[in-house]
């Protein structure tokens, strides 16, 4: 991809390439992802992570190994044009939501529950070495992860070819400290 590109063909070549990807291969990746989640500094620490869906990297399972792991787990609840609100995951208690996702039931915390977390993990269609984050367009990820704390280590969760040399970057992208792939596990990023 060149860099030159705009956002909506960067995103629309990444959706290609993920809606090529065998059933086989995203399984592959989602426990190698699994596996790699031991990078992340977990035991004791609230873990803001999501419920992958349709070829989003990962799977379910990642949120029950960051809680074996010791990690309290919120997870987002979206509603249209706000920051996102928290809730807590429990295994086996997801709800089904708008948009199609997967959601923790009620009560719902307010969006500065990001606060508490020491690791956000954000899926993502792509992410440069500087930090740059390609979401699905709608701001939702842009509006919340401004809330975390300086200290929180933001974590962009890819396959491994979509971690770029360079995407095109706006002033209201909030830049990620790391990215988790399958392969190559936890990369810092902005170096």
């Amino acid at each position: 991809m060149s860099p030159q590109a705009g956002k909506p063909e960067v995103r629309a070549a990444i959706l290609r390439r993920r809606r090529a990807l065998t059933t086989q291969q995203r399984s592959a990746d989602a426990e190698a992802l699994t596996r790699r989640l031991s990078e992340l500094p977990c035991k004791g620490a609230v873990v803001c992570a999501y419920v992958p869906i349709g070829t989003e990297p990962g799977s379910p399972a990642m949120l029950d190994a960051l809680v074996d792991a010791g990690a309290q787990v919120l997870l987002p609840v979206t509603r249209v044009d706000t920051p996102l609100s928290w809730g807590w995951y429990q295994p086996g208690r997801l709800i089904e939501a708008q948009f199609g996702l997967l959601e923790p039931d009620a009560p719902h915390l307010p969006p500065e529950a990001i606060e508490q977390a020491r690791v956000v993990l954000v899926p993502a269609l792509g992410v440069d070495h500087a930090g740059v984050r390609l979401g699905r367009g709608a701001g939702y990820y842009d509006r919340s992860l401004s809330l975390a704390t300086p200290e929180a280590l933001l974590v962009a969760v890819v396959y491994d070819d979509e971690l770029l040399p360079e995407l095109p970057a706006e002033p209201h992208d909030v830049a990620m400290t790391h990215a988790l792939t399958p392969g190559s596990g936890l990369v810092k990023l902005g170096i």
